[in-house]
């Protein structure tokens, strides 16, 4: 009797765990997708039916129009275009600087590398606010305050893309480059032939890592920036939407609908080099 209950309990628990594994995946992704329903249904709304004493998910029109007027509120469209160079531009700048100075982490012999990396991630620990007077003073130095340099340059050499990227070099087996250096291969060669080939997942996450963070950069720009309405990036631009005649939250929203576009677009193209990436980067190596 026992023999026979127990794989009939053992396949009810396993339900059992299954359900509630559901159902708690239900529940957090209501949290997460709730405040992107609000966001959309309030950017349809008419500016009078934003707040109302019985919330309601929509308005009594469906407005449109609304993510049109956003534009011609706020020069939304040169904020878009900025934002879109300085993050493509930047993420570049990581990728390539990220990429090199992880290869001679991983795979070239120094003396004093294990420490000067050790040095290196140190720099993870300081938060950026901690930077900004010093940054803007090189800056002004250099006479880029108010540049689209400014907003791509400095931030542009971190140890977290370097540290990504040395994880994943480590768990490329050193065979393939001892194969390649018998055929004449040098360190050049190898880093872009057969280390970058095989590193695109990892560089998939640092592109979306550091594409969504200078995307929606806002401390940075707001202080280094002065002209706005020439050189101001989308978190700038959305501020502009809060003026002394009032917020227009309905406009506000859809500049934010239409503002999340580009960073999902992005995960999406990448989704499976993303998802390989995240299993593989981070696991150590050799």
């Amino acid at each position: 009797m026992t023999s026979e209950a127990t794989p009939s309990t053992s396949v009810t628990a396993r339900r059992l765990r299954l359900g509630v594994s559901h159902v708690l995946l239900v529940i957090v992704a209501i949290l997460f997708l709730g405040p992107l329903v609000y966001a959309v249904s309030t950017s349809l709304k008419p500016a009078d039916e934003v707040f109302t004493p019985t919330p309601h998910l929509f308005g009594s029109q469906i407005r449109w129009q609304n993510y049109a007027d956003a534009f011609t509120f706020a020069p939304f469209g040169k904020y878009f275009l900025n934002s879109m160079f300085v993050a493509v531009a930047g993420t570049l700048v990581v990728v390539a600087a990220s990429s090199m100075s992880a290869y001679a982490f991983a795979r070239l012999k120094f003396r004093g590398r294990e420490q000067l990396f050790v040095l290196f991630l140190g720099t993870l620990m300081v938060p950026q606010e901690v930077l900004i007077v010093p940054m803007y003073w090189l800056m002004q130095s250099l006479g880029w305050v108010d540049s689209y340099w400014a907003l791509i340059l400095p931030w542009a050499f971190t140890a977290f893309g370097t540290f990504l990227l040395r994880q994943f070099f480590l768990t490329v087996p050193a065979e393939l480059e001892e194969a390649a250096r018998v055929d004449g291969c040098g360190p050049f060669g190898s880093f872009f032939r057969i280390l970058l080939p095989l590193a695109r997942p990892a560089i998939a996450v640092l592109t979306v890592f550091t594409f969504i963070s200078l995307w929606g950069s806002f401390l940075w720009p707001l202080i280094i920036i002065n002209s706005v309405e020439d050189r101001g990036t989308v978190p700038l631009g959305l501020a502009q939407f809060i003026g002394q005649q009032g917020t227009q939250w309905n406009l506000m929203m859809a500049a934010s609908v239409m503002a999340m576009v580009p960073t999902v677009l992005l995960v999406v193209l990448l989704q499976k080099h993303l998802v390989r990436g995240l299993l593989v980067t981070g696991l150590g190596g050799r």
